[in-house]
């Protein structure tokens, strides 16, 4: 960008233009050249740490002294340990077969023709994050893999930290022979670009942003593409009847407390009348012990044996990113599934039990892009599925849905194979 002299349109238009050319390049892009840049980031990750920290440093400066909250600190960090995952993501992702190309559910028809299905990249993406400087990492890394390129803003408050890593992704992308412009970051802080990227369908296939409701509600009143989103994380835990309590206890505390701020961590407890008595008063000491906020309905604020508030009907339906969280006692699990389906986001929600039947019912009949039985909401991440790394998580019903991999970012198109053939 020529500083002073390039206005954020024709900025904008020109990302848009590198990138719509860098797609073909990438959509043919050989398998072993896309892995080689992976396993190029990850060996650069590694080898700059102490420099992506410095300017990390000068991004988590400016962020307190802006009076940022505590969470959206924390979600800017670069430590070694979020370095490192980035890295084994990208190795992850190299280490895992390409879907680009694969030919799939040929059926022969009466008229002689084969007809199946192609896998086949979107073309070009937008991506627009606040905070965590490794949606960077993923971002770029998951747009390699899967053929694409793409466009990244990030928030203002990550500015350098993000333009740090993007030049490692350019760097690697280099080194490999695939055009450096597959990845560009919005090197502008301006928000008008958020506004020219979302309505720029001659150059973006589609847009995902991931952050805040606020933006994220922008994007989807005013994008002219299409959008794969999530609103928020509302995710809950539910304690069955037939809970292990000991194994409850430890998935609720993992859930809540091992980290506050991501979208996966429980925000609601609903426990089962039957163990109620016994499972919250122990549960209310390891929460009090870690400073957790517990918000509770009367029949839950009578058993806790210590200090809470009143829940209100909004907190039902709040992601606090914080520690603080809503319980309530429910009749059981028709109970619960009825007020996780009206209350939650359809991020992610638990059922901790060992009825098998019960088990298949809450995950059959919970309407949330990730059910789980017996295991952590924190889970809920394309890291932890096994994608390599994640482009988001969408709450959407087409498309995508949960955690974004590689074949989130891919289409089917239809392929006809004849010899001959014409229609009567």
């Amino acid at each position: 960008m020529n500083s002073g002299t390039e206005s954020v349109k024709a900025l904008m238009q020109r990302l848009g233009q590198n990138a719509r050319e860098a797609a073909t390049a990438m959509a043919r892009a050989d398998s072993g050249v896309k892995n080689n840049a992976l396993q190029t980031l990850a060996k650069l990750l590694r080898d700059n740490i102490a420099a992506l920290q410095i300017d990390n440093a000068k991004d988590l400066e400016r962020a307190v002294a802006n009076g940022l909250s505590a969470p959206m600190v924390d979600r800017l960090k670069l430590d070694p340990k979020t370095l490192e995952t980035c890295a084994v993501g990208c190795e992850q992702l190299a280490a895992m077969p390409d879907p680009i190309g694969e030919l799939t559910a040929f059926k022969t028809q009466a008229s002689g023709i084969k007809v199946g299905q192609m896998r086949v990249p979107l073309g070009v993406f937008g991506m627009i994050y606040e905070s965590r400087p490794n949606v960077t990492i993923e971002a770029a890394s998951l747009a390699i893999k899967s053929g694409n390129a793409c466009i990244l803003r990030g928030g203002s408050e990550a500015i350098n930290s993000n333009k740090a890593l993007a030049a490692l992704v350019q760097q690697a992308l280099r080194a490999s022979g695939l055009p450096e412009t597959a990845v560009q970051l919005v090197p502008t802080t301006d928000r008008a670009a958020v506004g020219e990227l979302i309505t720029m369908p001659a150059f973006v296939d589609v847009i995902i942003p991931r952050g805040g409701k606020g933006l994220i509600e922008r994007v989807s009143a005013e994008a002219k593409v299409p959008v794969i989103k999530h609103l928020d994380g509302n995710c809950h835990i539910y304690v069955d009847d037939a809970a292990d309590l000991a194994m409850a206890l430890k998935v609720c505390d993992n859930a809540k407390t091992q980290k506050y701020s991501p979208c996966n961590a429980m925000e609601s407890l609903l426990v089962a009348r039957s163990v109620a008595a016994e499972f919250l008063p122990k549960i209310a000491i390891v929460f009090a012990a870690k400073g957790v906020e517990m918000r509770a309905d009367d029949e839950s604020a009578a058993l806790l044996q210590t200090k809470s508030s009143k829940a209100s009907e909004t907190d039902w339906f709040e992601e606090y990113l914080a520690p603080i969280i809503s319980i309530k006692v429910v009749d059981g699990v028709d109970a619960a599934i009825a007020h996780i389906n009206h209350y939650s986001s359809h991020h992610t929600d638990s059922i901790i039990t060992s009825d098998e039947v019960a088990a298949k019912k809450f995950m059959r009949e919970v309407d949330s892009a990730s059910v789980m039985h017996n295991a952590s909401t924190r889970f809920a991440d394309g890291f932890e599925y096994g994608l390599g790394a994640e482009i988001g998580i969408s709450t959407d019903k087409f498309h995508a849905r949960g955690p974004v991999g590689i074949e989130g970012l891919t289409s089917l198109k239809y392929v006809v194979l004849g010899n001959g053939e014409i229609r009567s």
